[in-house]
């Protein structure tokens, strides 16, 4: 068996916690998993990994192991990808996890545009609002809006940043009234945002020299996509809080009215992540490119 390839296996069945996870993410059999343990464990001449019919643990040499193990294979990808970039066209499998509605407005044509540039990047696309783990789920490049949680290993670069605005349709702020100020904001019915299972996202207003404002909206209508949300605002059900490229259209025709103008809008950051490599390969720095050039007119 060739040991850089029993490696990457073995890593992925520690990165996942099982050898049948693992034969499914790497499209092998179960035995298969197995026969490139051993295969390491006999070379090495100690058990890396403690199996039982019920569960699988790493020993204390297996941990150290693993450990310089992903370093092994994260030089070889980067030896690879120095040679490919000799080609100077990025080429090979671009696997990129984002948000559901932000990935299919905004991010995916902008990766779709530079597919057509380069034929020979392959493209694979994962839309959801779950969050990914780039080592253990395999992607090379994650696009995150809002707050990011300090991980090790892994690189952010600020795309893009989105406007927010508060919004309503003209019949609602006939009936109700406009607000003025952002205390005001507490006595209308809010469209809120919520993600399953997550709290409720509080609206959020800079503040020069400060830290933002929160407002937790109430409402009785609880939606997870934005879209779903601008049309009931249209609808004129109540405010909502979107980003501005959302609605600008609906602004524009008088479908929507942008509320407290006085109010800078909170800039809500996008970010494009990627593990720390020795050598950051060109399909994932040039989509990256790609985005942060394109990304930031669109927010307009």
């Amino acid at each position: 068996m060739d040991r850089l390839e029993s490696m990457a296996v073995f890593v992925k069945a520690v990165d996942l916690g099982s050898f049948a996870a693992a034969a499914l993410a790497l499209d092998l059999s179960g035995p298969m998993v197995g026969k490139h343990v051993r295969f390491l464990e006999d070379r090495l001449g100690v058990r890396l990994i403690n199996r039982t019919t019920r569960r699988q643990s790493l020993t204390d040499f297996g941990r150290a192991y693993y450990e310089r193990c992903r370093v092994v294979l994260a030089e070889a990808e980067a030896a690879e990808a120095l040679a490919a970039d000799q080609f100077s066209e990025p080429r090979g499998r671009l696997r990129v996890t984002m948000p559901a509605h932000f990935g299919r407005h905004c991010v995916t044509p902008v990766l779709l545009k530079l597919a057509r540039h380069y034929p020979m990047l392959e493209l694979d696309l994962s839309l959801s609002d779950r969050f990914a783990d780039l080592a253990e789920d395999g992607f090379d490049l994650a696009i995150r809006t809002g707050d990011l949680e300090d991980k090790a290993g892994v690189i952010a670069r600020r795309v893009a940043r989105q406007g927010m605005v508060v919004c309503a349709a003209p019949a609602y702020l006939r009936r109700h009234g406009e607000p003025r100020r952002i205390e005001d904001l507490a006595d209308h019915q809010a469209i809120v945002y919520r993600r399953l299972g997550q709290v409720v996202q509080p609206w959020l207003f800079a503040r020069e020299g400060q830290p933002a404002q929160e407002i937790v909206p109430s409402g009785r209508l609880r939606l997870d996509d934005l879209d779903a949300i601008a049309d009931a605002a249209v609808d004129g059900m109540g405010l909502a809080w979107l980003p501005y490229w959302l609605v600008r259209e609906r602004i524009q025709a008088g479908a929507l009215v942008a509320l407290l103008p006085g109010q800078p809008r909170y800039p809500y950051d996008c970010h494009a992540l990627w593990l720390q490599t020795p050598h950051l390969p060109l399909k994932v720095r040039l989509a990256v490119d790609a985005l942060a050039a394109a990304l930031p007119k669109l927010m307009g």
